[in-house]
């Protein structure tokens, strides 16, 4: 199974028949193990990573570190639960150290990220405070480096 999760994650464009062909089963188990996954929740979806950077689309990506008051008999819970359903967070994790969560998000222009934080995630009750980094450049993403770096020119030395 592991394998299997592995491979897709990587790619997964990869057919059953050349699933199969590399974990060395039938296309028919791969298939029934798909299923079952799928069914049980550990494959939530299958998705392309895609470099924004190289498109027309204009954008920024944001990270958001929350500092949060935990609420009884929930913890981090509910208030994760109420910043995540907001359409711009990308993804949310609570986290260990400084601060409490760290929300990722997208938007056309500062100025909309400045927005969401200070208008929607900055008036969430448990919020005590937020840190907003915006992200300036991709290096490698899920694995991906997102611009190859150029061969080395021969002929020069760096110290």
């Amino acid at each position: 199974m592991e394998q299997l999760l592995r491979l897709i994650e990587a790619d997964c464009t990869l057919n059953n028949k050349q699933l199969a062909a590399m974990i060395g089963t039938s296309e028919e188990k791969v298939e029934a193990e798909l299923k079952r996954l799928e069914e049980e929740g550990v494959i939530m979806g299958y998705k392309a990573v895609v470099n924004w950077d190289k498109t027309n689309r204009e954008g920024v990506t944001a990270l958001i570190e929350v500092k949060v008051e935990p609420q009884l008999g929930d913890g981090f819970d509910r208030v994760a639960e109420r910043i995540f359903q907001y359409e711009e967070v990308e993804s949310c994790y609570l986290m260990s150290g400084d601060f409490d969560m760290t929300v990722i998000l997208s938007g056309r222009t500062l100025q909309e990220v400045a927005s969401f934080v200070s208008q929607k995630l900055s008036t969430v009750e448990a919020v005590k405070s937020t840190a907003t980094h915006f992200i300036l450049k991709k290096y490698k993403e899920n694995h991906l480096i997102m611009n190859p770096m150029r061969e080395k020119e021969e002929g020069f030395c760096f110290v």
